[in-house]
Formats: structure tokens, sequence, C-alpha cells
């Protein structure tokens, strides 16, 4: 996606847009609710069980369809951006996430959530890119690294906060409407950020006004289709034939879209994806790092569930045992930039390595102690924090990191794929990870079962992020300026 805006990075201070820092917090009202909807559900999952009696299969849809759409959507969204505005294509995504998320909130079947669902991602991959793309058209070079970290820490804390939401929403259960406030308290929010944005919000696009690849928005959304799908819906529906030829094409449709954007580059058209991007030096090797961070899905989604049915914790109860995670990523988010400067080259790497030790001292916490008691708070909060501080870390690092490998110009696209990478990790975490909790719990809903598929849950996740270590080591605050 070429990034060369209508409003560039000015050389001269009065050239500069005097809203933008008030233009970035609307914008990122929009990257925020983005994610924060994937992560609300997971405290009200057993209430929408209960309220619409939906099967196994049909929560990890509300969860994993939001995902894999959002996923599939996001770069078609941020190229929408560049021919139409970034302007206008925030303000039809934000109304329509609204229109959506009132639409899930009024759902009557587990069907009609997940319809509703589904469009409330594709509207949250139109307005969510447009901040990360505003921040090269808008602000200068010295303030892009401030304005991304900023992104990055929004984006961090919106996991822990739509824990936190969500219970205390469904506790709440204001006007008896219990798990439908975590979708109906976005249009309050939605009205507010529309009014703000029209005064404040300058409209920004590409210069070139590229044409939108429609064959590489098809062939992307097919490869990841046929990669998400048959995870999630595969292990309920016994592994059919139709499950087994969808993964087996996913890889084939990857490659005849990484073909098909070439072609049409020697052409002179505007693909969706400029392949030769990936040739940036350590760039796929941190995309693959990302792609192990959002394997904590799966730990959202269990713990959750690991409090409630497990535990006998209330709503409001499990979303109030996130805040040490919390506290932590809120105190990593925060104290990133200085450990990149501190640690360099490393810095991605330490943040993995925290949250995998705490996962692996949760996991040891809840083996150890008696099933269906409490572990002792006194060291489920510091293992809590511990996942919460490498997480608080290894986010906000690894985007700016990635972003910034490549020229400004690419860096909306990079951005976008970031984004991309993120949602199909949750997706791949969810339908994975969270499929191996339901596979160990083989349909009991005893404490003993739901405690010991918890525990292998987060020895999964462990694992994803000393991966993610892995690939991170040594990709720290190292600017590379590239010609693509």
């Amino acid at each position: 996606m070429t990034e060369t805006a209508t409003i560039k990075a000015p050389a001269a201070a009065d050239a500069l847009d005097p809203n933008r820092w008030a233009a970035l917090a609307v914008l990122l009202v929009g990257a925020f609710l983005a994610p924060l909807d994937f992560f609300i559900c997971n405290v009200a999952l057993p209430a929408i069980t209960t309220g619409l009696q939906a099967s196994a299969a049909d929560v990890q849809l509300v969860i994993s369809g939001y995902a894999v759409v959002y996923a599939v959507f996001l770069i078609t969204g941020g190229r929408l951006g560049d021919i139409y505005g970034r302007k206008t294509i925030f303000l039809v995504g934000l109304t329509g996430f609204a229109l959506a998320s009132g639409l899930c909130g009024l759902a009557w079947s587990p069907l009609s959530l997940i319809l509703a669902r589904l469009l409330q991602a594709f509207t949250a991959a139109l307005m969510a890119p447009q901040a990360l793309a505003s921040v090269h058209a808008l602000f200068p070079p010295h303030e892009r690294g401030r304005a991304l970290s900023i992104y990055g820490v929004v984006l961090g804390l919106s996991s822990a906060i739509g824990q936190m939401l969500g219970g205390f929403l469904v506790a709440a259960d204001i006007g008896g409407l219990g798990w439908r406030l975590v979708f109906l308290i976005n249009l309050p929010v939605a009205v507010l950020a529309v009014v703000a944005a029209i005064p404040l919000l300058k409209e920004t696009r590409s210069a070139s006004r590229p044409t939108l690849d429609w064959g590489g928005v098809a062939l992307s959304s097919l490869a990841l289709s046929a990669l998400v799908v048959p995870l999630v819906e595969g292990r309920e529906q016994g592994w059919p034939l139709w499950s087994i030829i969808m993964l087996v094409a996913a890889p084939f449709l990857a490659e005849a879209f990484r073909r098909y954007e070439i072609r049409l580059a020697a052409r002179g058209g505007d693909p969706l994806v400029a392949i030769e991007v990936f040739e940036t030096p350590g760039l796929l090797r941190g995309l693959g790092s990302i792609l192990t961070l959002y394997a904590m899905a799966a730990f959202f989604l269990t713990y959750s569930i690991y409090l409630q049915d497990g535990l006998g914790f209330s709503a409001f109860q499990a979303g109030m045992a996130i805040v040490p995670f919390s506290a932590g990523l809120l105190t990593g988010s925060t104290a990133s930039p200085v450990l990149g400067r501190w640690m360099g080259r490393y810095a991605p790497s330490l943040g993995f390595s925290f949250s995998a030790t705490g996962l692996l001292c949760l996991a040891a916490i809840t083996a150890w102690f008696p099933t269906g008691h409490v572990p002792p708070w006194a060291l489920m909060i510091p293992a809590l924090a511990l996942i919460g501080l490498g997480m608080g870390m290894s986010f906000p690092t690894m985007v700016r990191v990635i972003v910034e490998r490549v020229a400004p110009q690419r860096a909306g696209l990079v951005g976008g794929v970031v984004n991309s990478t993120l949602q199909v990790s949750a997706a791949l975490g969810v339908a994975l990870l969270g499929g191996l909790f339901f596979v160990l719990l083989a349909g009991r809903s005893d404490v003993a079962s739901i405690t010991h598929a918890f525990t292998f849950t987060l020895l999964g996740v462990a694992c994803a992020h000393v991966l993610g270590a892995s690939l991170a080591f040594g990709l720290g605050q190292r600017r590379v300026t590239h010609s693509v």
C-alpha cells in the first residue's frame, strides 16, 4: 500500500497540522475499539452461551469469526483510505461499527450474533488502519517515534481493558441487558468519536490515488479463510473432508496470491501488497514473532472459563481477576520506549521471555494447588503481573521496530500487515490452543477437567511465546533505511 500522503511530514514547523495530536487521539478510538471488541466478549461468553443457548462451536465463532474477517480486510481498509481519504473511510467504518454493535446487542440467536459480529469486524477493518497510516501523514520524523509508541500502548491495553470492562458490564446488568451491554457500550463512544472527528481530522490520501486490487483482495481472503475456518470448525465437526481440503488448499492459495501481486506490479498496476517489501532484512522474522504474540487470545478465553466454570467466579470477579495482568501490561507499555533504548536489539525478546515465564508459573500454580480451590493470590498476582509486563514490553516495541524497518512510504502497508498478522494470531490462538482446551475438556464440565485443560493451554501459550522470543532475538531498535 503506497503511503505517500497528500499531507506529507513537513520540514517547516508552521506547515504542521496544529490538531495532529488531537486527531491522533480520535483515530486511536477506532484503533482501540477494534481489538477491544475481540477481547471484551471473553468474560461474557458464559452469559452468551446461556442466554442464546449457544454451543462451544458457536462461541468460538463469535471470537474467531470476528478475528478472521478483521484480519482479512485490514489491508483492504488501509488501501481504501489511500484511495478515498482516511477521514472519509474512518467515519464510514466508525458509523458502520456502531450499527453492527447495535445489531450484536439485539441478537436473538447464535447465528444472528455471529453474522452481526462479522459485519462488526468488517467495519472495524475500515476504521482501525487509518490511525497508523495517518501517523506518517500528520507527523514529522522527530515526532513519529512517540506517536508509534502511543499507538502500540493503546492497542496493547485494549486486551486487558476488554476483559475488565466485559466483566463489569455483565455484572452491572443495567436495564436487565446483561451480556448485551458489552456491545451496546460502543454506541455512545462511537457517537462522541464521530462528533470529534468531523472538525479535528484533516483529509489525507495517497497522492497517486491507486486503484483497489480486487484480485488481491479475493485471493488474500480465500487464503486466510482456507487456513482459519477449518481450524475453528473442523474439530467440532470431526474433521470432515471439506476442512481437510481447505487446509491443503491454503498454502497454494497463498502462493497464488503472491504470484498474482508480483505479476500485477510488473504490469504497472497497484498491488494490494507490495511483495518486495518483505525482502527488508528481519521483516519476516519480526512478523513471525508477531504471529506468536496473540496466542494470548487463548489465555484470555480459557482463563475466563477457568475462573467462572472452574472456580465459581462471577463475571465481575472474573473481569477484576485480570487487574494484575493489566497493571503489568500498563507498566511494561509505559516503560517500553526506555527499555528499547537500554536493551536495544534484545528488548523484544526480553518481553516475550517475561510473559512465557509468567505463563509457566501460572500453570505450575493451577496444577499444584487443590482442584476447585482458588490458588493463593500471593502467588497468582505476581505471575499474572509478569505475563502482563512481558506483553506490555513486547507489543509496542515490536510494532515500532517492524514499522521503522521500512521507508516511510511503506509504513502504512507494513502497519496493515502487522495488524493482520496479529488478528490471524488471535484466530489461530483461539482455534489451536482454544481447541486444545476443548479437546482436553472432552465435553466434561467438572472442575478437575477444566483445571487440567486450562493448565495445558497455559503451557501451549508459553511455548508460543518462547518461539516468539527466539524469532525476535536481535530485532530491537535499529533504524534501517530502504528504498523499497
